[in-house]
C-alpha cells in the first residue's frame, strides 16, 4: 500500500465527509472493485477530472479527508485513491502555443548525514543552472525541457498540500516550455528540524510533447539509451562535485533523480539507517565511547497499529537515554515482511557496533515533550523518557564552517 507523503506534523481528523470527498471515495471504491480495463479507464478518468478541478481551485481538504477516510476503512481503495491523488499533483498537459505538453514534477533527493546542522534553502542561480544542465544531460530525455527551483529543500519546505504541488508543477513546467523564468517565493520558507541525517530534494519539472519520453532510460531507440542504473552512475559521478558546496561538512548519498512522489518514498526509506549510524556517530565521538558501551532500547509506538519503532541510545545500564532515533514504518511495511522492520533495525545496530539491544512489545502512544516538542524514547527499563545529552557535552548543531 502506498502512503502520503507529507510534512511533518499531524492532520486534524473530521467525521463526515463533505460532497466531494464522498464522490472521491466512491471513486476509489469503484476503481478498486473494477473488473476490467476498461472499468479501470473509466474510474480513472472520473477521479482524473474531480482531483484536477478541485486542486486546481486550490481545495485540497476534501481529497486530505477521502484520504483518511480510506486509510481507515478500505486499503486498496487507498491506493488507488493516493496513486490518482499523486498523479494529479505532480502531472499535467499544459497547451501553449497550439502544442500540447506533458509536465511532471521531478526530484533528485539526497541522504544527509553531519553533527553538525544540515544546510537547506535557496542556492545560487549559478549553482541550480550547472545542477540543471547535469540533470538534464544524465538524466532526462534529448528533446525534453527542465526547469529547477534554485533551492535545496528540507521536507517542511516542500508544498505542504497536494493543491500547492499542483500550483508548483504549473508554475514549472510553464517556466521549462517558455524559456521565462518562474514565479517562485523563496524567501519565506520555514524553519527545518536540525537532524542528524535526513533528506534533502532538488526540484524541477521536466516537459515534453504528448507521448514523447521524458527520461533517458524511456529512449529506447536511440543512440544515446541508457538505463537507470548508468543514469544514477553518471549523476553521482557528475552532480556529486556541484552538490558537495551546498552541503559543507556533511555525508550524503545520491538518489536517481525520478518522478517527485516516488522519491519522497525512497528517500524516506533510505535515510532511516543513516540516522541509526549518525547517532552513534555523535555519541562514540562527543562522550569519547566505544560502540560497544552504547546499549539500544527499541519500543514499537502508534494508536491502533505500529506506526513507528522509537530507539532510545544510552550509556551501558544508564537510565538516561543520550539519544534518540526514530524508525517510521512506511506504507505497508509489517511484522509480515521478510525481514521484519525489527529484525532491520537490529541488523542495523550491530552493524554499527551495538551489542546490547532490549525491545520492549507493549505499544506505545506517540508521546513528545511538551516543552520542546521532541519525541521522547524507551530506556533500558523500557520507561519512556526524554533524550538528552550529560550536561557537560555540547551537541554540534552548529553550521559547519
Amino acid at each position: 500500500m502506498k502512503e502520503a507523503r507529507h510534512p511533518r506534523g499531524l492532520r486534524e481528523r473530521k467525521a463526515h465527509l463533505s460532497p466531494d470527498a464522498e464522490r472521491l471515495v466512491a471513486a476509489a471504491l469503484g476503481l478498486s472493485n473494477a473488473g476490467s480495463r476498461t472499468e479501470d479507464r473509466y474510474w480513472e478518468a472520473a477521479l482524473s477530472a474531480r482531483l484536477e478541478k478541485l486542486l486546481d481551485g486550490g481545495h485540497a481538504q476534501p481529497v486530505e479527508d477521502a484520504l483518511e477516510r480510506l486509510n481507515q476503512t478500505d486499503t486498496e481503495a487507498y491506493s488507488a485513491l493516493i496513486e490518482a491523488v499523486e498523479d494529479a499533483s505532480e502531472a499535467l498537459i499544459l497547451e501553449i502555443e497550439g502544442q500540447a505538453w506533458q509536465c511532471l514534477l521531478v526530484s533528485a533527493p539526497l541522504v544527509v548525514w553531519t553533527r553538525f546542522r544540515i544546510p537547506s534553502g535557496p542556492i545560487a542561480a549559478e549553482a541550480a543552472l550547472t545542477l540543471a544542465t547535469q540533470w538534464q544531460a544524465h538524466a532526462l530525455a534529448a528533446q525534453a525541457r527542465f526547469r529547477v527551483s534554485p533551492c535545496l529543500y528540507s521536507i517542511d519546505q516542500l508544498p505542504r498540500d497536494f493543491a500547492e504541488m499542483r500550483r508548483l508543477t504549473r508554475r514549472l513546467g510553464t517556466s521549462a516550455i517558455t524559456g521565462q523564468p518562474a514565479r517562485l517565493d523563496l524567501k519565506a520558507l520555514p524553519d527545518t528540524a536540525d537532524m542528524l541525517a535526513d533528506t534533502r530534494f532538488l526540484v524541477g519539472v521536466v516537459a515534453a510533447p504528448v507521448g514523447a519520453p521524458l527520461f533517458r532510460w524511456q529512449e529506447t531507440d536511440a543512440a544515446g539509451h541508457a538505463g537507470r542504473v548508468h543514469c544514477l552512475e553518471q549523476w553521482i559521478a557528475q552532480g556529486r562535485p556541484s552538490l558537495e558546496p551546498l552541503l559543507p561538512g556533511c555525508g550524503f548519498e545520491c538518489l536517481l533523480p525520478d518522478a517527485y512522489h516516488i522519491n519522497l518514498r525512497e528517500a524516506d526509506r533510505r535515510v532511516r539507517p543513516y540516522a541509526i549510524r549518525a547517532a552513534m556517530h555523535l555519541l562514540t565521538h562527543a562522550l569519547g565511547a566505544k560502540p560497544a558501551e552504547i546499549t539500544a532500547a527499541i519500543a514499537p509506538f502508534g494508536h491502533d497499529r505500529v506506526d513507528e519503532y522509537r530507539i532510545g541510545l544510552s550509556m551501558g545500564e544508564s537510565e538516561e537515554v543520550a539519544q534518540g532515533v526514530v524508525w517510521p514504518l512506511l506504507g505497508a511495511e509489517s511484522d509480515q515482511d521478510d525481514p521484519t522492520p525489527l529484525e532491520q533495525i537490529r541488523a542495523t545496530l550491530r552493524e554499527a557496533g551495538i551489542t546490547e539491544i532490549r525491545f520492549w512489545p507493549e505499544l506505545n502512544e506517540p508521546d513528545f515533550c511538551e516543552d520542546c516538542g521532541s519525541p521522547l524514547y524507551p530506556n533500558g527499563k523500557g520507561e519512556i523518557v526524554h533524550a538528552d545529552m550529560p550536561d557537560d557535552i555540547e551537541p554540534e548543531t552548529t553550521h559547519f564552517h
